[in-house]
């Protein structure tokens, strides 16, 4: 079926359709015409997912008295009976079977959490777990020479040289999302970020809110990147205008801190720890965005009690998978 012949079906059937796509596919999709922009970044198709139990959020906690014990791994997902309810359950713990790779980067890209064990490490590795099946296998070697960039072809699962970033600040990277097909680094040191370009290495730049801020309370979602500062809130970085802007209508939403975020059914999950009768609460609430010109509404569902941790564990990712 040809993408015209596509647009013509009713809505509701383009939904149903589309739903059962790989979220993956959507940024490609939205590139063929309006029409496809609409139908998959709209509310409805999010409310079939989620009816489905698509989407996924996996969530990890380490113990900030014991930097060598392995991460402590739960899943967020839709309760299967009940799609307004959310199930916080320990999940399938996709450690790394070498202890030398504890720190390692770690990133989603659809159903899939890829374990980067670069060249800071004494055996460059990779590894993919996949959450359809729970299983964790390795994937090919990275080059072992600091000095290179790569990228990774999903298709192909191969490393292929990328042009080196033309940015002379060392990277230490607190947190790091995908806008507009750049990776955008959040510095460890320095209130800025900066966007690579993996198709000619160019970088841009730009400042940060001098105020606290997490590596996991960081997410982008359709182009837009959200940090939730300790001050501030949460805010939005307009790129047109290179402007952080407070989001609106979240007054009712209380200042919180050791914040997790990601986007889950086309909402922000704000994901918070308490202070509990036993070990720490964690609370989550959804928040839907609307974006005018240069406004961002956020419209907050009630918050939502998710489970607890044992006292000493911290929040160390909150990533977002997608079938």
């Amino acid at each position: 079926m040809s993408p015209s012949q596509f647009s013509s079906l009713p809505n509701d059937i383009a939904w149903q359709v589309l739903a059962r796509v790989p979220k993956c596919k959507y940024p490609l999709l939205a590139c063929v015409s309006k029409n496809f922009t609409y139908l998959v970044q709209s509310p409805e198709i999010h409310k079939i997912r989620s009816l489905l139990r698509k989407d996924s959020l996996y969530i990890s906690f380490r113990n900030k008295n014991d930097r060598a014990q392995n991460p402590r791994w739960y899943t967020l997902r839709r309760a299967e009976n009940n799609p307004s309810e959310h199930q916080f359950v320990v999940s399938v713990n996709p450690a790394l079977p070498n202890h030398n790779h504890r720190m390692p980067s770690i990133v989603a890209h659809g159903p899939e959490i890829f374990f980067i064990c670069g060249p800071f490490f004494q055996s460059p590795s990779f590894w993919v777990f996949d959450s359809r099946t729970d299983e964790l296998r390795r994937g090919p070697t990275m080059n072992a020479n600091e000095n290179v960039a790569e990228s990774f072809d999903l298709a192909t699962e191969t490393w292929e040289p990328a042009p080196i970033p033309k940015e002379e600040k060392t990277w230490h990277a607190s947190a790091t999302v995908s806008l507009d097909r750049k990776v955008c680094a959040l510095m460890l040191v320095g209130a800025y970020a900066v966007c690579y370009d993996p198709w000619d290495g160019s970088c841009q730049s730009f400042a940060l809110p001098k105020d606290k801020w997490w590596k996991t309370g960081v997410c982008g979602m359709e182009n837009v990147l959200y940090v939730y500062y300790a001050r501030f809130g949460l805010m939005w970085y307009d790129t047109e205008l290179r402007v952080w802007r407070v989001v609106n209508g979240l007054s009712d939403v209380k200042k919180v801190r050791s914040v997790g975020m990601a986007e889950y059914y086309g909402k922000v999950a704000l994901l918070w720890k308490e202070h509990g009768g036993c070990g720490k609460e964690i609370w989550c609430r959804m928040i839907a965005m609307g974006k005018c010109e240069e406004v961002v509404k956020g419209t907050a569902e009630s918050a939502q009690l998710l489970g607890s941790v044992p006292d000493g564990y911290r929040m160390d990712h909150c990533l977002s998978v997608s079938d």
